[in-house]
């Protein structure tokens, strides 16, 4: 699997990039992927031409080719006037409307103080749903005195857990579908995998139980 990281850190060395680094090891320890790092800061000039002549540079064009073909992503930026940087903005305008839908991702966010970590839900959880993706529930935000705090770890572990469930369903929901491709296949041959198709629902059905809604909603309801 491959495991894109997008930091919008502008200074070197940078707590952004500290933050994206600590979240893709902690992923990378409960599911194997490949990490690659895209650093926007070196591709400004390149996001710039082209808001302004819709053709993207040669790396732009590389890491447009990595965010969308990746199985995972986490993004970070710093906070700029309460909200995400105009650097980490204009690359995701520059990317198709259409492909990061169904992709999961991770938000996290860098800002000196703590008063600031609501960008996490009024701007970047909105923005990724807009593109339709799938983001995880639990977002990271590191205020100037989180580094070092105990706080801080287990929000990246639990961050990075539902990350990695995601990629690694999804992983698992290819690999069946591509099975189930194969068993179509040797059915029209007349083969004996043509059992399998039934038999994999059958294993669906045992694996969900669902719940009409209006049971859900009568065990919730006082019984004295």
């Amino acid at each position: 699997m491959k495991l894109v990281v997008v930091s919008a850190g502008l200074s070197v060395p940078s707590s952004t990039r500290l933050l994206a680094d600590r979240l893709a090891a902690a992923t990378t320890e409960r599911t194997p992927a490949e990490v690659r790092v895209v650093e926007l800061r070196d591709l400004a000039v390149e996001i710039a031409h082209n808001l302004t002549n819709g053709f993207p540079g040669r790396n732009l064009a590389t890491a447009i080719d990595a965010v969308t073909g990746a199985d995972g992503l986490i993004v970070v930026t710093p906070v700029f006037s309460a909200s995400y940087s105009g650097l980490f903005k204009s690359f995701f305008d520059v990317i198709d409307p259409d492909a990061l839908s169904g992709k999961p991702v991770l938000i996290a966010a860098t800002g000196g103080s703590a008063r600031h970590s609501l960008v996490l839900e009024h701007a970047l959880r909105p923005l990724f749903a807009h593109l339709r993706a799938v983001v995880v529930p639990t977002a990271v935000y590191a205020a100037s005195e989180d580094w070092g705090a105990e706080g801080l770890r287990g929000r990246i572990e639990r961050a990075a857990g539902e990350l990695a469930g995601l990629m690694a369903g999804l992983s698992t929901a290819g690999r069946g579908s591509a099975a189930a491709g194969d068993g179509s296949t040797a059915a029209g041959h007349g083969s004996s995998a043509a059992g399998g198709g039934p038999s994999a629902a059958r294993a669906v059905e045992d694996a969900f139980e669902v719940v009409p809604f209006a049971e859900q909603l009568a065990a919730l309801r006082p019984t004295g």
